[in-house]
């Protein structure tokens, strides 16, 4: 299987939620630390030339792949990715499992602040204590997502599946 987690910029959320995914956080719903927050691959490292990059964090304890992607404001990205994936799958055989799900619904406000300070307007000092508040606040809503796109992963009998996690808005 290949896992690709998704949102607006891909730094933040998706981050957590491949380090959830990848067992490099703690499985529990617990509030993170800021040094495990800090020190999550990817987590607000991304620049925009990254933008619509799937970046690869890991093979996860089953050899399933996992990504992320930042997809911007583009709400097409991810439907065009199935769209080339299922292509892919019926003209080369390519059975391989996708599950495209978006980590958006978990973000809270100081998170998009934070991102808005941090990476648009390089003014760290703001940003980056908005960020690890905002990770703190939706730290267990990601562990859940994660554990629900796995489920749902094994569960599932389509080849390719987009996981919109509504369910996860605060």
């Amino acid at each position: 299987m290949i896992y690709i987690y998704n949102d607006y910029g891909g730094t933040h959320t998706t981050s957590m939620a491949a380090a959830y995914h990848l067992k490099q956080l703690p499985q529990s719903e617990r509030k993170l630390t800021t040094d495990e927050i800090l020190n999550i691959n990817y987590f607000n490292k991304l620049t925009k030339e990254q933008f619509g990059r799937l970046i690869y964090h890991g093979k996860d304890e089953e050899g399933n792949l996992v990504y992320t992607i930042g997809r911007k404001r583009d709400k097409l990205v991810v439907p065009a990715l199935k769209e080339m994936a299922l292509m892919l799958q019926e003209k080369f055989h390519f059975k391989e499992k996708i599950i495209f799900s978006n980590t958006s619904p978990t973000v809270p406000l100081t998170m998009s602040l934070g991102g808005f300070f941090s990476r648009g307007l390089k003014i760290d000092f703001i940003g980056v204590p908005l960020l690890v508040n905002g990770a703190k606040q939706c730290c267990d809503n990601i562990y859940r997502l994660v554990e629900n796109t796995k489920h749902i992963a094994h569960t599932y009998n389509e080849n390719v599946i987009i996981l919109q996690n509504e369910m996860y808005k605060d």
